[in-house]
């Protein structure tokens, strides 16, 4: 049966299209509710594994080139890996996070943990589908990512779904407007409407080595372990960003005091057994205070253990609990946009990197939505369990 339908369907096109150069070319009514599937069945509903492949079912769109779907909050990708130090492959993060979200949906997104789903707070997400970077010009790729970032950033935006949404960008863009936030953005970009903004960078690794570190050329500048410098060098971050989950071996204390001066404060990996967690989340929540803060995940910062698909491993990483724990916790900053970077599907192995990455998403979606941290669980505890 099925090796004769696609047969069938090609004829079947062709003398469509046989008909449409002497007639008119008419859509014919058809009443669905009352063939056969909807009768029975009602709406043809995506599961978690099937339909197109949009981050948690969202709508897609090419918002590049398509206007006409204005937008609270977009998922963009960024397939890019030619600046790597190590293992290549992440051009294919953005179809790995993709491909782990399909068990999200609007329907199932209520967590725990949250107390809410992405979308119960107002916003209209979006997936804008992925900007086309040349694999063959650093420099063209780089100028391509700050150009598609310009044009989202610069577009109008939907301004909620429902009486739950919140403005929450107008007060410190420099034009006084409401600016959509893409999770996956760009600093230079970022710095035209709000100026500069603090940095919460999740890495085991500083990347704010000076841009002369890994070659002496133009275009071995920028790479995806001197980027933070650059950034400062253009006056794009405040001086108050700061790292967390940090373990990398470096050269020496050199830099430690180099990442100081380009404005960071390190949490390491060790800090959260020797301090906890909670004062792990309040020292970044004092460090960026009220500024407008973009928010950076590398994969890696989760231990190899966990997230082994990524360029760079590093053991001795935090759980992913731990990390999803502290995004919790940062709900309320000022977030202007995030990202999640490093995701190597080919190092994979049951897909459990590219289904952390997703969760991961779907936090940043909660998280820029709330005022304030949701708080914990009850069940069958009291405050009083909270002091220990």
């Amino acid at each position: 049966m099925s090796g004769l339908l696609l047969p069938l369907l090609s004829f079947s096109l062709y003398a469509l299209g046989e008909c449409h150069s002497q007639h008119a070319f008419s859509i014919p009514s058809v009443d669905i509710a009352t063939e056969p599937w909807t009768a029975k069945y009602g709406a043809q509903v995506d599961l978690g594994y099937t339909g197109p492949l949009s981050f948690s079912h969202f709508p897609y769109a090419r918002c590049l080139e398509d206007a006409s779907q204005p937008f609270d909050i977009g998922i963009i990708g960024f397939p890019f890996d030619t600046t790597t130090s190590y293992r290549p492959g992440a051009r294919f993060g953005p179809f790995a996070i993709r491909s782990g979200s399909r068990r999200q949906h609007h329907n199932r997104g209520y967590t725990l943990t949250w107390d809410s789903s992405p979308y119960d707070h107002g916003s209209r997400l979006l997936d804008c589908g992925d900007v086309p970077v040349s694999a063959y010009d650093n420099a063209k790729a780089i100028d391509q990512m700050e150009a598609a970032y310009d044009t989202l950033l610069s577009r109008p935006v939907m301004g909620g779904i429902s009486e739950a949404y919140k403005s929450r960008t107008a007060a410190f863009a420099k034009d006084g407007k409401e600016h959509p936030r893409i999770v996956l953005p760009i600093l230079r970009s970022l710095n035209k409407v709000y100026g500069p903004v603090s940095v919460i960078h999740f890495d085991a690794h500083l990347d704010t080595w000076p841009p002369n570190a890994f070659g002496g050329t133009e275009q071995e500048r920028i790479t995806h372990g001197t980027f933070f410098s650059i950034a400062h060098e253009e006056h794009l971050m405040t001086n108050t960003s700061i790292h967390g989950g940090i373990r990398c071996k470096m050269l020496g204390i050199e830099d430690m005091e180099h990442d100081d001066t380009v404005g960071f404060q390190v949490i390491s990996t060790d800090d959260i057994d020797d301090y906890g967690i909670l004062n792990v989340i309040k020292k970044i929540r004092q460090r960026i205070g009220d500024s407008p803060v973009y928010l950076s995940l590398d994969i890696d910062v989760v231990d190899p253990g966990l997230a082994p698909a990524t360029g760079t491993p590093e053991v001795g990483g935090w759980t992913t609990r731990e990390v999803k724990r502290i995004l919790r916790g940062l709900s309320g900053l000022n977030f202007v946009g995030a990202d999640i970077v490093e995701v190597a599907p080919a190092y994979d192995h049951a897909d459990i990197t590219g289904i952390a990455a997703a969760d991961i998403v779907a936090d940043f979606l909660v998280m820029m939505q709330l005022d304030v941290p949701p708080k914990p669980h009850v069940g069958p505890f009291t405050p009083e369990d909270l002091d220990w």
